[in-house]
Parts: C-alpha cells; sequence; structure tokens
C-alpha cells in the first residue's frame, strides 16, 4: 500500500476511513439529528460525484458516507463541502454525531426529538469536539418508547413520555382506550377503564382518544435517560436513571454523565463497563453530586486515565 499507517490514522481522525480492498475511502458528513436540507443533500451528492465514486450510503447513525474518495481528493473535497457549510467527521474517543428519530413529526413522537438533537450536537459534538474520553461516546434521541432510535443502546439515550391525567367521573367505559393500549395497561371494570401504573409507560397513544374527554389531549413530555448502554460484540441495555426529565434538564443531565466517565472512566474503556465496575448505585449517586459539576473545567482539562494509574 502507498499510502502510510500515518497517513490512514490522520485521515481517520478526520472522519475518513480506509475502504476494505482499495487505496479510496469514505468520508462521513456530519449532520444534527440526522437531518439534511435539500440544499445540503445537493452539495453531497456534488461532492460524490466530484471527489468520489458517485454514491452516498447513510451509515446507521445517519450520516451521509461519501465513499471511493482517493486519498490526494480528501482535502479538495473537505473544501468544496466547507464552501456549503458542511464537514467531515465523526470519529474518534470523543462525543459522535447525535441522531434522532422523527419525533418532531410523528404521530407517536412525545418530544421535539430534532430540537434537542440539534440543541445536544451543539453542546456537546461541538462544544466539546477538543474533549478526549475514555472511548466513543454515543447520544440518541428518541421520542416515544417504540424505541426506533435504540436510546437504551447507546451510551446515553433520551426517550421521550408523556405525562396525563384521567378523570373517571367522564368515562363512559367504551373500551376503546384499553383496545388502543399497546401495553394492555387499561382495563374496563365495573363500567369504568381503570389504569395499572406499573404496565403504564407513558407511551401517550391513549391520550387524546377518549371521545368523552376522560383522558384529556394535552400531557406533559418528559424523558427517561439511559446511561451506559452498548451494542455489538459486547451489549449492555442502559442504566436508567431515577426521575423524570424534562427536555429542558437533559443537556445538564448528560454533560453529568461525560463528566462522570472523563472522570472515572479508563482509557479503552466504555461508559456501560465503567458503570458495572463502579456499581448502578454509586454511579448515580456521584452523578448527581454537586462536587462533579464543581469540578467541571478540572475534569474536562484532565488527560484520560490509564487502568494502572
Amino acid at each position: 500500500m502507498s499510502i502510510s499507517k500515518e497517513d490512514i490514522t490522520r485521515v481517520k481522525g478526520r472522519g475518513f476511513l480506509l475502504n476494505r480492498g482499495t487505496e479510496a475511502f469514505s468520508g462521513r458528513v456530519i449532520t444534527a439529528g440526522g437531518s439534511y436540507s435539500a440544499e445540503e443533500l445537493e452539495a453531497i451528492a456534488a461532492c460524490a460525484r466530484l471527489y468520489g465514486n458517485g454514491r452516498v450510503l447513510m451509515t446507521g447513525r445517519l450520516s451521509a458516507e461519501i465513499s471511493g474518495i482517493p486519498y490526494d481528493k480528501i482535502e479538495a473535497a473537505e473544501a468544496f463541502l466547507a464552501e456549503h457549510s458542511l464537514f467531515f467527521g465523526g470519529t474518534g474517543a470523543k462525543v459522535r454525531p447525535i441522531p434522532a428519530c422523527k419525533g418532531s413529526t410523528c404521530v407517536f413522537g412525545n418530544i421535539d426529538t430534532q430540537a434537542l438533537a440539534k440543541e445536544l450536537h451543539a453542546r456537546f459534538y461541538i462544544g466539546m469536539a477538543q474533549v478526549k474520553l475514555p472511548h466513543k461516546f454515543k447520544i440518541a434521541v428518541g421520542g416515544c418508547p417504540n424505541s426506533c432510535m435504540k436510546p437504551s443502546i447507546n451510551d446515553v439515550g433520551i426517550e421521550g413520555h408523556t405525562e396525563f391525567t384521567y378523570n373517571s367521573k367522564l368515562c363512559r367505559g367504551c373500551g376503546k382506550c384499553a383496545k388502543l393500549c399497546p401495553m394492555k395497561a387499561i382495563s374496563v371494570i365495573d363500567g369504568k377503564a381503570v389504569i395499572d401504573d406499573i404496565k403504564c409507560i407513558h407511551c401517550g397513544v391513549c391520550i387524546g382518544k377518549c371521545a368523552f374527554g376522560a383522558i384529556p389531549e394535552k400531557g406533559e413530555a418528559y424523558c427517561t435517560v439511559y446511561a451506559g448502554g452498548t451494542w455489538g460484540k459486547k451489549q449492555r441495555i442502559g442504566t436508567a436513571l431515577s426521575g423524570k426529565f424534562s427536555p429542558s434538564e437533559v443537556g445538564d443531565i448528560v454533560e453529568r454523565i461525560l463528566l462522570w466517565y472523563k472522570d472515572r472512566g479508563y482509557a479503552g474503556e466504555r461508559l456501560g463497563s465503567a458503570i458495572d465496575r463502579v456499581g448502578e448505585k454509586n454511579f448515580e449517586a456521584e452523578l448527581f453530586s454537586e462536587n462533579l459539576t464543581a469540578r467541571r473545567d478540572e475534569i474536562l482539562a484532565a488527560s484520560v486515565k490509564e487502568k494502572n494509574e
């Protein structure tokens, strides 16, 4: 191979991955929440024609990946996309691009997933781009318990839910809500709907469906936050943090998790492994301690710890 290992590693840090069996590369074009404008898609297509092999693949994290870029055309491809305010990236031991489902427009969406993903993208992918972590750090935003974005198997996953009220006096026992409920958490007893709080996952499907107003149209959105999920060769379902968080609180919770990981994780160790090492109860106690946020700048500036330190 005429391209050195050093050059391959260097461009990988800029978002270019060597295509197997070739000397060409795929370049990941970064987006917030997996959303591109029509103009951005046109620019990506043009870049693929000019500098790649004309193919664009979508990664599992909703980044457009231009394939077949020769090594000597990487800088030109970067310059071309930069003219359109688009950039390659998304590799390394740091915060990765943040995908989101289409919960902003989906009938099942309980939160504005795209807005939240853009907020987290700006704060963490852009704002902490220079912060080296023990390992890659994946964040995903899902709008409901359908879990299309698989939030529970990301390092940090956000899942939207909806609180609701139920006025039994207005219920006429028609059973429509019971038929709609995917969790079978509603049953009709003595002519009234009865909700099983243990089975109910606050997915929001029943909200506004009652013709008599027993379950009103409006509900208050909240998020469940998972920490330490992984998928692949090693699998771990994320630890669901205690409590319910408003969408406006999520950014601060994510920062606490990131700070904890930077402070407590070892080089090469995923967040979930670090949580298992210290214990879930200890993790959550440390996560919400004032000491963590008070040391924010110190933690972010520190080098990643080696296991034998």
